[in-house]
């Protein structure tokens, strides 16, 4: 009996150990053009056993960069593509540069903050105050999800003054959703149970 601790390494164990030996044995394959139809079916297996990636645009460029990789880049065929450098597997990734600046308030969020940046940039109106408006409704709902129990509109105004190093501010007719209001929405709604069903069976006659 043979056990998989005893078995060869799993390269990309998504495939399945039938899959990689299927490869290694193309790779003895002496005749090349054999071994390269033996490739494209084996590429075709591969594409059966995982048909999500064929949504992808260049699925099948994948799939030939899995074969060599499980080949471990010994499998010398006729492909459509280059195969893949071996160092790539080993490259680490380019470093992401994350913002730098500080939040002031960490409850809110950095989406808010970029887009007040955006805010502050556009020209003074109707248009601007709605936007206003909105942030300031969003600060109040992300304020509540961190404290439950109540904000003042004068709060989120300071708030939102700080944010915007003061360049945004409540117009006099801005009005925001009461407290009780976003509270009232965040509130799972109960799922309704007709009731009587059991009572009804039990009173049918025989």
């Amino acid at each position: 009996m043979e056990y998989n601790t005893t078995r060869s390494f799993m390269v990309i164990p998504e495939y399945g150990r039938n899959i990689q030996e299927m490869i290694q044995y193309a790779c003895k394959i002496e005749d090349r053009e054999h071994r390269t139809k033996a490739a494209q079916f084996i590429i075709n297996v591969m594409a059966q056993m995982h048909p999500q990636v064929k949504d992808s645009v260049d699925f099948k460029h994948k799939l030939w960069d899995h074969l060599y990789i499980i080949s471990g880049f010994k499998i010398d065929v006729e492909s459509p593509y280059p195969p893949p450098h071996p160092l790539t597997l080993s490259t680490k990734p380019e470093h992401i540069s994350y913002h730098d600046k500080e939040i002031e308030f960490r409850h809110y969020g950095k989406n808010i903050a970029l887009i007040i940046e955006k805010a502050i940039e556009y020209p003074d109106g109707p248009e601007k105050e709605a936007l206003v408006r909105t942030i300031a409704i969003q600060l109040k709902k992300s304020y509540l999800n961190w404290n439950r129990e109540s904000v003042s509109d004068d709060l989120i105004e300071e708030h939102l003054s700080i944010l915007s190093k003061g360049k945004l501010k409540f117009h006099d007719d801005i009005n925001l959703t009461t407290t009780s209001d976003l509270l009232a929405r965040n509130k799972p709604k109960k799922q309704f149970i007709p009731k009587g069903n059991g009572r009804n069976i039990r009173n049918r006659k025989k």
